[in-house]
């Protein structure tokens, strides 16, 4: 069994996997359309003009798999009570991936030397979601 995040874009979907693959390297592995269903949705399902949105995607982060979709197409994004977790083999490229992260977000715990890490620091990207980043001892 394994544990995979889904995230609720709510519209901004296409525009977070750009920002996660020039941050990241994130890459998309699936990506279906509301206008790809071979079955209508039930009536209110898709907001009007949301046909081109993402239904459903698949993203691979380094080794882990995400999902994702625009959910609702609000425009506003929620993400609350957790965050995703991301460990690096060295500070160079811990540093790296959370300055691009932190770009446009809100840095909530800047990244540095911890009792439990050579380099530790939390952000909240410009969609809100919450990052950790971490070098392992």
């Amino acid at each position: 069994m394994q544990v995979q995040p889904y995230l609720f874009f709510n519209g901004r979907a296409e525009e977070a996997f750009a920002f996660y693959a020039r941050a990241l390297g994130a890459e998309v592995i699936d990506l279906m359309r509301f206008k790809d269903s071979p079955d209508p949705p039930p009536p209110g399902a898709v907001p009007p003009n949301s046909e081109d949105k993402v239904m459903h995607a698949t993203l691979r982060i380094g080794a882990s798999t995400v999902m994702a979709s625009d959910g609702g197409c609000s425009g506003h994004t929620s993400f609350q009570g957790f965050s995703l977790s991301l460990d690096f083999p060295d500070e160079q490229s811990a540093r790296k991936a959370f300055d691009a992260l932190a770009e446009g977000g809100t840095v909530q715990m800047p990244i540095g030397k911890t009792f439990f890490s050579p380099c530790f620091g939390m952000v909240a990207d410009k969609f809100g979601m919450g990052w950790m980043v971490i070098v392992l001892p």
